[in-house]
């Protein structure tokens, strides 16, 4: 795609809701049951704390999309939580939301991909030691996608979300009516009694306010993900704020909805799900091997029966959307890396657009990260758990305490009535919004530190650390590249002296030379090491039997090496005369098979390497084309970015590499 078709890229509502909301919605499917796994650490004693649990969750989750509504009005570049940080805050702030948000992007598709993979093991059970491979398979599927395009992207992943949506709707509708009829549908773990872990009886008075807080930050995953949309108003059509938005309560409508519907339901069908599944008595099986269904598959069983087609329906796009719930990662990486890219926090090429117009280095980034992430835990939900909301939180405090300091000062400049009162009222929500946060981050800080949470604290730093280094960098570079005001006039070398490497005389060698005396250099020869006296004598006899205008030099070698006796008297040409050039023109193949370069080019490549470190020294590759260059140059149909290079269709044009250090390209 062309670099004016990026605005038919840009989202209607109903694309970008799937692709940036799909995390928030689908953590509904887990964030029930992560309430009701620490609950039942206390047996089932506490768990009529879970309703109350859930209505903190859902006040939180009003609380965080109405303050990043106004994010989405005051910030409408793209930025999200970063931009507003270091607007408000300073770079530093920034930085470490930036951090963050980097690893929460990273966990959200590990923890999405593995519930998704969860959820197929529990309608199939079969296949539980195939849990890694799935998981590293959807992982790449989504990249694949995500390479594609991102309105391509969202065409794909509407209707799983739609779907999801739906099913979920449905199933709690068809529960809650079947309550109201008198055929309350009970839960097949409903059954077994859950027996507590404490059996000290020490839940009482501190330990229970830690279970209960314990269970809130678990809970609160349901809010992972909604700063997403903040980070994507770029991709929303025109008007972007006001669409970003929109969309961005309809969200928090449906993600409240949805949740407060499958805890109500769990409460009714009396689900028991419980870490560990050697704390249900009497549970069919090997406790030790056997893992429980997911909350979202007990339900649907109790609703519709364990065997009907919309229990397998519930499933199959509970598991769809969990997976694609790391699409909104997909998006939300990229884009934050580019524009930490341009301001030269990350490497420049992850603010590049692909052929696709899509972030192409940070999408293969984020999924080679995520293998390794999935492989290492061994796609363990439970595991992978521990690392998340962390950083969502940390972004959620510090965006709301600079759009506090944005709106103060927006009050010291603006005049106008209507603008002041629509600012305070403002200002009262990202207030509020910053104390409860706040007071989450610590609660999450405390309860899930020791747990794991350590390792994404661990990781986020490491990452802040990483980018202020590359950002010394790249200012390091810049400072020592910046020409003076005004341009100095390029200085010229005095003199340049042409140096052709040659080991034996043949065809290359004769190439190399005739290229030589074409730049016309000040001074020119030819320079060979004696590594064995004889070869040494036959190529100074050949030498003169050609009848070569070029002088040979030969450097002695007593101990056989080459490429320190050329780099001590190409140095030594420059020590002597600092203000004239040396270039060195070296033979190379071409080759058309990959094993052929082992074969070919190493004392080579190894000159080059350590002349690159000499000051005024250029190195110069004259490529020959060996016949089996001819097996790899053939012309392709349209060859990957032909439309970007601004190349014809249908003609072939080959391009030969100049450093003839590899294959010839061909591109069409």
């Amino acid at each position: 795609m062309r670099s004016e078709e990026l605005g038919e890229t840009l989202l209607p509502k109903r694309l970008a809701l799937p692709i940036f909301a799909s995390d928030p919605l689908s953590s509904v499917a887990y964030a029930t049951e992560e309430i009701l796994l620490v609950l039942t650490v206390g047996g089932t004693a506490f768990l009529y704390l879970t309703p109350w649990i859930a209505a903190g969750v859902v006040a939180l989750m009003a609380v965080v999309v109405m303050s990043y509504r106004q994010v989405v009005h005051a910030y409408p570049s793209g930025g999200g939580s970063y931009e507003v940080v270091t607007s408000n805050l300073g770079a530093s702030a920034g930085l470490v939301v930036a951090a963050s948000l980097l690893v929460d992007y990273v966990m959200t598709v590990a923890v999405s991909v593995a519930s998704g993979v969860d959820n197929i093991i529990s309608a199939f059970p079969g296949i539980a030691d195939y849990r890694v491979p799935m998981a590293v398979l959807f992982v790449a599927l989504l990249s694949a996608m995500n390479l594609r395009g991102v309105r391509e992207a969202g065409r794909a992943f509407a209707a799983p979300t739609y779907l999801f949506i739906a099913g979920i709707l449905l199933m709690v509708v068809t529960g809650l009516v079947k309550v109201m009829l008198g055929h309350t549908p009970v839960a097949a773990s409903a059954q077994y009694p859950i027996v507590p872990i404490d059996h000290k009886d020490t839940l009482a008075g501190l330990g229970l306010l830690m279970l209960c807080l314990r269970a809130f930050a678990s809970g609160c995953t349901a809010l992972t993900g909604v700063e997403s949309i903040s980070n994507g108003v770029p991709a929303f059509r025109r008007p972007k704020s006001k669409n970003a938005a929109d969309t961005m309560a309809v969200m928090g409508l449906t993600a409240v909805v949805m949740f407060v519907g499958i805890t109500t339901l769990a409460l009714i069908t009396k689900v028991h799900k419980t870490e560990d599944t050697c704390q249900l008595l009497n549970y069919p099986g090997d406790c030790h091997s056997v893992s429980q269904p997911t909350v979202i598959a007990q339900l649907a069983s109790s609703v519709f029966g364990g065997d009907s087609v919309l229990f397998y329906f519930i499933q199959a796009v509970t598991a769809l959307v969990l997976i694609l719930a790391a699409n909104t990662a997909f998006n939300g990486f990229p884009l934050l890396s580019s524009i930490l890219a341009q301001h030269r926090y990350l490497p420049r090429q992850l603010h590049t657009r692909g052929d696709r117009l899509a972030f192409s280095n940070g999408i293969i980034a984020l999924a080679l990260v995520n293998i390794a992430l999935l492989v290492a835990y061994r796609a363990n939900v439970t595991n992978l758990i521990h690392l998340y909301i962390l950083g969502v939180f940390t972004s959620f405090t510090l965006s709301q305490i600079g759009m506090v300091r944005h709106w103060n000062r927006l009050l010291t400049t603006e005049t106008d009535p209507g603008v002041r009162g629509a600012a305070r009222r403002s200002r009262v929500i990202n207030g509020f919004g910053a104390l409860v946060t706040a007071l989450v981050l610590v609660i999450v800080m405390i309860t899930k530190f020791t747990e794991g949470a350590w390792l994404a604290v661990v990781a986020a730093l490491l990452l802040y650390g990483m980018m202020r280094g590359i950002r010394r960098h790249y200012d390091a570079v810049a400072d020592e590249l910046a020409v003076e005001e005004p341009p100095e006039e390029p200085v010229r070398p005095s003199r340049v002296h042409g140096m052709v490497l040659v080991s034996t005389l043949h065809k290359p060698t004769l190439r190399a030379l005739g290229y030589a005396q074409a730049f016309r250099p000040d001074t020119l020869e030819a320079v060979t090491v004696a590594v064995e006296k004889a070869a040494t004598e036959e190529l100074e006899a050949r030498w003169d039997a050609f009848g070569l205008q070029v002088p040979l030099k030969v450097l002695d070698s007593p101990y056989r090496e080459i490429t320190k006796p050329v780099v001590e008297y190409v140095r030594s040409i420059r020590r002597g005369s600092p203000r004239d050039a040396v270039a060195v023109f070296i033979p190379e193949y071409v080759v058309g098979h990959w094993w052929e370069q082992f074969l070919h080019n190493q004392s080579a490549l190894w000159l080059k390497s350590r002349l690159l470190f000499t000051p005024g020294v250029m190195v110069i590759s004259v490529p020959w084309q060996l016949s089996s260059s001819s097996r790899a140059d053939h012309p392709t149909r349209r060859a990957p970015g032909s439309v970007r290079r601004g190349e014809p269709t249908g003609t072939a044009v080959r391009v030969a590499s100049s450093s003839g250090g590899g294959r010839a390209e061909n591109r069409t």
